[in-house]
């Protein structure tokens, strides 16, 4: 171990056939084929990273950086490495964002995306403004690093406000995004993070508010419904464009071992492809532990 140092509806295969010529050959295939052949295909095209959000500690009392977790999951064996912006540098700059790159590159993983805090239920005003001011210097920053995905929070409900007004504005902190999303091109995935996003309902509603848009989608955490979380976790997975697994769900105020072989099944029903990162947060030595859930992961989802 080194230390310090779609969319709502996903492009489909006859429309990328189709700028190569040779979509004419093909039979005509509405989504529900393309969905179930993708589900036939497994995890195929499924790649594992990790979150440095997992090494938390590591990483805010200077026992590792961004660079050596870089490097850690190279080690690990790993596809893909997710730099939550909680440990960038501070005051970054360019130069910054390049060297991380070139780090990834060099260990031949690629950056699965970046992870944010920000809190879009506010209404118009000078506070919501910052908030949407702050996601388009980080798509910037996505961009700068090749990572094709930011996880975004919606926030909590305001004391006195109405549910119904709190999802408007979350949406509309959300739309006020997407435009440069789209020029930089990077997915905006809105995570099911508590506060307004606690029932998959809210969450549905935020999205359906949205509307259809080529960049953005869920951040599927499969650790943070708490009423079904299996049942709540299946209706909002064909909005996913980027999967985080916990080792531990919550079932009402009980917290127990995560059945990844369910999750997996879930995605593949689902016709689920791209990122699965693990986000480890229990409270066994993440230098540990990590390996080992890793070591499972790919068994689940290495086809």
């Amino acid at each position: 171990m080194t230390m310090k140092g779609t969319n709502l509806t996903r492009v489909g295969r006859r429309d990328l056939l189709k700028g190569m010529g040779i979509a004419s050959v093909l039979p005509a295939a509405g989504w529900g084929t393309l969905k179930a052949e993708a589900a036939a295909s497994g995890t195929r095209n499924m790649q594992l990273s990790l979150a440095a959000y997992s090494v938390r500690r590591a990483l805010t009392s200077g026992k590792m950086d961004l660079f050596g977790f870089i490097d850690w999951c190279a080690e690990l064996g790993l596809e893909g490495t997710e730099l939550t912006s909680y440990y960038f540098e501070e005051g970054f700059d360019s130069n910054y964002l390049r060297r991380l790159r070139n780090r990834a590159f060099r260990n031949g993983v690629t950056i699965s995306g970046t992870a944010v805090r920000n809190d879009f239920c506010k209404p118009p005003g000078p506070e919501k403004d910052e908030e949407i001011a702050a996601l388009i210097r980080w798509i910037d920053v996505a961009s700068d690093l090749f990572a094709p995905h930011i996880r975004i929070f919606a926030g909590d409900v305001p004391e006195g406000a109405d549910k119904a007004d709190a999802i408007r504005w979350t949406a509309d902190g959300i739309k006020a995004i997407l435009g440069h999303a789209e020029k930089r091109g990077i997915f905006i995935g809105l995570e099911n993070h508590g506060g307004i996003t606690t029932l998959a309902t809210d969450l549905l509603k935020i999205c359906e508010a949205v509307g259809e848009h080529d960049w953005f989608g869920v951040n599927l955490d499969t650790g943070n419904f708490r009423m079904d979380p299996y049942a709540e976790l299946k209706s909002v997975a064909h909005l996913a464009v980027n999967v985080q697994i916990k080792v531990e769900i919550t079932q009402g105020e009980e917290s127990v071992p995560t059945d990844m072989t369910k999750i997996r099944d879930l995605l593949v029903d689902t016709g689920y492809k791209g990122w699965v990162a693990l986000e480890y947060e229990a409270e066994t030595d993440p230098f540990e532990a990590v390996p080992r859930y890793i070591a499972e992961m790919k068994k689940l989802f290495r086809s």
